[in-house]
């Protein structure tokens, strides 16, 4: 009996603050959609990583005649054969080291051309303007600076690069626009805490007179403030089923189909379903617990009971 009576208590609390009850599903849901979004692409960064920084090459380029000229790195001329042979020798010692691999003029040439071909200033290189170059795989990407402190000044390097520096200035950006869809889901997760707060008091006070025969009859205060907590925590459900809606949504016809962002992408590692599932508990759990709790601390001060 006292459960059907806090049933049907939830069910009189939401349509008589229908509007109120709405924005709230509206702000939980749009909040927790931006939590699980957030926590995706955080691990869509992490995976990208995994993925990137266990490809990423440290390259050696070597000076040729043009840089002689014109680069004061090749002040002392075209690398030569035995400075080739030594710096591949020094290479090959090193502990960092995982793999060399020697690109010839001609090869570099070959490459660019595939790469730029319709560029204007592809018709206008030759072989001999490219650089020989080391393509070096390192155990650990973390290791560049070994490679560039050997290196770097030596006589017949022109300079080293290290692709992972490219990679992290990808990264950060990622990062900083995680961080904004983190700030945007906190504005928006406050709005519906005040949204919630705001509906218990307005249903409290709508019926502070049932609350307050219940006093007179000797109800407990948990059997008073339980319909009002079920309310806002039934409202904030709804709310995190539709933020697990809306991420479902967007793994199938975002990623998977529709769009099929995996597809014409294919140089990114997407995270999978496996990802987005276990997003979805979490999510449901907080859309419960947290207007739950506002409710809760809300009645502590405004139902007095």
């Amino acid at each position: 009996m006292r459960a059907q009576f806090v049933l049907s208590e939830i069910g009189v609390g939401l349509r008589r603050n229908l509007t109120m009850t709405f924005a709230v599903i509206v702000s939980v849901g749009l909040s927790l959609a931006l939590f699980g979004g957030s926590l995706l692409m955080s691990d869509q960064v992490n995976q990208m990583k995994g993925y990137w920084y266990d490809k990423v090459n440290v390259s050696i380029f070597l000076c040729n005649k043009s840089d002689a000229e014109s680069d004061p790195n090749c002040a002392k001329g075209a690398v030569t054969t035995e400075q080739k042979e030594q710096i591949k020798t020094d290479l090959d010692k090193m502990s960092v080291v995982d793999k060399v691999l020697y690109e010839s003029q001609d090869q570099a040439y070959k490459h660019y051309k595939e790469q730029f071909g319709d560029s204007p200033l592809a018709s206008s290189l030759t072989p001999d303007q490219m650089q020989e170059s080391y393509r070096i795989k390192l155990k650990n990407p973390e290791q560049y600076q070994v490679i560039a402190s050997a290196f770097n000044g030596r006589a017949g390097v022109q300079s080293v690069q290290d692709q992972k520096g490219i990679l992290d200035n990808l990264f950060k950006l990622l990062g900083y626009l995680n961080g904004a869809a983190l700030l945007v889901m906190i504005v928006m997760l406050f709005v519906a805490l005040l949204l919630i707060i705001n509906t218990v008091r307005v249903s409290a006070f709508s019926r502070r007179r049932e609350t307050g025969i219940m006093r007179l009859v000797g109800a407990s205060g948990f059997y008073i403030q339980a319909p009002f907590i079920m309310e806002a925590a039934v409202a904030g459900l709804i709310g995190g089923t539709i933020a697990c809606t809306f991420l479902v949504l967007g793994q199938y016809f975002v990623i998977d189909h529709g769009v099929a962002l995996s597809e014409k992408l294919q140089l990114i590692n997407f995270v999978g379903w496996d990802a987005v599932l276990t997003k979805l508990p979490l999510i449901l759990a907080a859309s419960f617990l947290m207007p739950a709790l506002a409710a809760f601390f809300a009645l502590r001060k405004y139902l007095k009971v």
